[in-house]
């Protein structure tokens, strides 16, 4: 089944200095199940892509359809879960009523609140700081509590725009770990924007490579990895094949500007 389906996709702001293309002629499909990283310069349009599935941003030509249907009905649905680049816990909220609020905006009973947010917490392995504040806890952490909070209305397909982005590379390669294990434990689709060449390919069944402005897609690689996959896998051979792949295709990208 497909769970995301661009054709043609374009977007253009207008500024007060004129317009800015930000994703031009984008055409992909996302299946079900996928682990797919967008990854690219800055500015090249993955976090506009995000947010265009999201409905966080209107498309001005081409289409996308997000479950069959426009991204507005899929919003409304509430087909999705997002992740941002900052944690975005409100600090005077504990874990748990951090992870409890779009329950509670959604009107889900109270028992059942109770029983999502204890699940979610053991998914991200969290469980245990249900009480603890924000400020109690580590990035990494606050971060894997924001995945819970995604996590908690059982949405199907997760949407990440660089989680990961500002936590040092012991915590970053650790969470990397178990976002592999989460996938693989709830079967999600998950889009996932990157900067990092090697959480690209060490997380996805498919690897997109956008160029600079305008975003348009120069590489879909599709990952010959097993599905387990330990940290080790990133010094073997196929591992670097692909990274040298997608390191080609964003340096091919710069070349067509």
């Amino acid at each position: 089944m497909t769970v995301i389906s661009a054709k043609n996709l374009d977007l253009t702001f207008e500024t007060n200095d004129g317009p800015v293309h930000a994703l031009k002629g984008v055409d992909l499909d996302i299946k079900q199940g996928d682990f797919v990283s967008f990854i690219g310069p800055s500015g090249c349009g993955k976090t506009t892509f995000l947010r265009v599935m999201a409905d966080l941003e209107q498309p001005t030509g081409g289409e996308i359809t997000v479950n069959g249907v426009s991204p507005r009905a899929a919003r409304e649905a509430r087909a999705y879960g997002y992740v941002f680049q900052a944690a975005g816990l409100y600090p005077w909220r504990t874990i748990g009523g951090n992870i409890r609020l779009p329950l509670e905006i959604m009107g889900v009973p109270k028992a059942e609140q109770a029983e999502r947010v204890s699940r979610v917490l053991e998914l991200v392995e969290l469980s245990g700081f249900e009480n603890k504040f924000p400020w109690q806890l580590s990035g990494g952490m606050q971060q894997r509590a924001s995945i819970a909070r995604a996590l908690s209305f059982n949405a199907d397909l997760l949407l990440m725009d660089e989680p990961f982005g500002a936590l040092d590379e012991i915590v970053r390669d650790h969470l990397n770990e178990q976002l592999l294990h989460l996938w693989e434990r709830t079967g999600k689709t998950i889009a996932f924007v990157t900067h990092s060449i090697p959480e690209a390919v060490y997380l996805s069944t498919k690897i997109v490579v956008m160029s600079p402005r305008p975003g348009r897609i120069t590489d879909v690689i599709e990952s010959t990895l097993p599905k387990e996959r330990p940290l080790e896998i990133r010094e073997s051979a196929e591992f670097l094949a692909i990274a040298h792949r997608v390191r080609e295709g964003l340096r091919a990208g710069h070349a067509d500007e």
